[in-house]
């Protein structure tokens, strides 16, 4: 009997610590989002490549100062309702968990909240825990952020290959031009490298890429009404 009380004391004081530990940990996200709501972020794999010594090109560039051939293939390509959703696209998402397999997701069917989520706090491999902590966050980030914010955030955390972030690393990387100055066809194939970063290169544009890239300049116009939305906010 005393074996048991005593084996009930040690898992509730575990339960204590664990507890205390997930209010420590929410606190110091709430932080982190009241921060970056006005200073300049760091994603966790930012952080982890500083860790491993690796270099890392990313120049912050305020959202007034990115392309908006940019702007409008990015929603059209990663997002289409970004500016009437709020963090989550529950459709899209309900639909690739009905055809989700026991790894998990095999695609993302994440708005660009739910990427800014992860690259800010979680980690990039697929799997339902982490999909499951990228939604309320998502949910978080929409109501404690703007649109606007939201928006200039990823395109500055954003992978855009080995080592780049952000979108104007990428831009002089592979164009040797501002972010500010990309032509239509530019900013289609800059977007279609963000679900292979690592494998595309818009120098040298596979078929994959080339598709990609043609995908979004015919539907391009879908991405313009949320240049007048973000205008509005501003």
């Amino acid at each position: 009997m005393l074996r048991k009380i005593g084996g009930f004391g040690i898992l509730g004081g575990i339960a204590r610590w664990v507890l205390r530990l997930c209010m420590v940990l929410a606190l110091v996200l709430a932080g982190l989002i009241i921060a970056y709501r006005f200073v300049t972020p760091v994603s966790t794999l930012m952080l982890l490549q500083m860790v491993e010594q690796k270099k890392i090109d990313r120049i912050y560039v305020p959202l007034d100062r990115v392309s908006p051939h940019l702007i409008a293939a990015l929603i059209t390509s990663e997002d289409a309702h970004f500016c009437h959703d709020h963090g989550v696209d529950w459709g899209a998402l309900r639909e690739v968990i009905d055809q989700s397999g026991e790894d998990g997701p095999s695609r993302g069917a994440s708005t660009i909240t739910m990427q800014v989520a992860r690259n800010l706090f979680l980690w990039q491999s697929r799997s339902y825990i982490r999909k499951g902590l990228e939604i309320p966050l998502a949910l978080l980030l929409d109501f404690a952020w703007p649109k606007r914010r939201i928006l200039e955030i990823y395109l500055n955390v954003a992978e855009w290959g080995h080592g780049i972030f952000g979108a104007e690393a990428a831009s002089e990387t592979y164009f040797h031009k501002s972010v500010h100055d990309l032509t239509p066809a530019e900013a289609a194939l800059l977007v279609g490298v963000l679900p292979d970063p690592h494998d595309r290169d818009p120098r040298h544009p596979d078929r994959a890429l080339l598709y990609h890239a043609r995908v979004v300049m015919r539907r391009l116009h879908y991405g313009r009404p949320a240049l007048a939305c973000l205008r509005r906010e501003g």
